[in-house]
């Protein structure tokens, strides 16, 4: 077997579709693409669930990238006896070679789109990515899932979190589903309130998936990721891939769960900010505040214990330049 990993392969351009193969234990290995790796049992009738994890859709959040790098070296190794489906995707290829966010533009805003003439690195590869997932869940009937691994880009008061996807209309947020990420060290959830161009808003809306963005920590180089601890993340998934599916009954009572109040729209290259564009997140916003002016015209804060999360005044306008949130107190009576 060779001593360069899959992620080593994939940064040096030498993963690209092959044909499946399969292992001595039986578990069945085919690349699907640059980045892209299937792996599933030799019989994928008997799949516990179907999981997708992707990681790198921005390329300079490295740590969940060097998290699935060892996963998929333990499969490979076979320390890890896999009875799941499993669809591991190295996301933003040309930028984790760079070491950037992005090469042309934020491939998270390029999910769940309608084709256009626009062409671009990120364009592409976002809607070759959805195509993956797409032919991977297929029609099967088992669990599906989809946890698309993140950093933030600046300082966070919470450091793991993960946004919940809007739910298609005739269905609720899942308090099992979140239950279950704390089991994976995620104590913390926001609560979609509209639509979104995201990759797991694209799994759960078209495919009907579990589907999570989850932040771990802080953007750094890769090997500068010491200072996270992703070990829960690491059992939990390790745990999926070999078919053990918890099924919680409560939500644990340190679970914090936010919902997102309002985005906070950019609109011109006017708009301004009153706080410094490196506000951690989950900042609390006083009532009142002028949080920014567009133009003229103020974003002014009207919510009760409301935060602030991603907040970008750098990003194109017609995009959003943060989110305000706040607690969801009543969230299981809503359900």
């Amino acid at each position: 077997m060779s001593n360069t990993s899959f992620l080593q392969k994939t940064l040096a351009g030498e993963t690209s579709m092959g044909l499946q193969y399969c292992l001595p234990n039986g578990m069945c290995v085919q690349v699907l693409d640059e980045g892209v790796i299937r792996f599933e049992p030799h019989d994928a009738k008997t799949s516990v669930l179907d999981l997708v994890v992707s990681c790198g859709i921005h390329g300079n959040e490295t740590a969940p990238v060097e998290l699935v790098e060892q996963l998929i070296e333990r499969i490979l190794k076979q320390e890890l006896r896999v009875k799941s489906r499993i669809l591991f995707i190295f996301g933003n290829v040309a930028a984790l070679r760079t070491g950037k966010r992005f090469v042309e533009e934020d491939m998270n805003r390029l999910f769940n789109r309608t084709p256009d003439v626009d062409d671009g690195v990120e364009k592409r590869r976002a809607m070759m990515l959805e195509m993956h997932v797409g032919r991977f869940f297929g029609d099967n009937t088992t669990p599906r899932f989809h946890y698309d691994l993140h950093t933030a880009i600046h300082g966070s008061l919470i450091e793991k979190f993960a946004i919940y996807p809007l739910p298609k209309p005739g269905c609720r947020f899942s308090a099992q589903e979140i239950a279950r990420l704390s089991l994976a060290g995620v104590d913390t959830v926001l609560l979609q309130s509209t639509k979104s161009s995201t990759f797991s808003y694209s799994s759960n809306f078209k495919y009907d998936a579990h589907a999570f963005t989850i932040e771990l920590g802080s953007a750094r180089p890769f090997g500068q990721n010491g200072g996270i601890d992703l070990s829960k993340m690491d059992a939990y998934l390790s745990g999926l891939i070999q078919g053990d599916l918890p099924q919680p009954d409560l939500i644990p009572p340190q679970v914090q769960i936010f919902r997102v109040s309002r985005e906070i729209p950019k609109t011109s290259d006017d708009f301004q900010f009153a706080i410094d564009a490196k506000t951690d997140n989950f900042t609390p916003l006083p009532k009142g505040l002028t949080l920014a002016v567009d133009a003229g015209v103020p974003f002014v804060i009207s919510e009760d214990d409301a935060r602030i999360i991603f907040p970008n005044p750098a990003v194109p306008p017609g995009q959003r330049a943060g989110l305000v949130i706040v607690p969801a107190r009543n969230f299981l009576a809503e359900q």
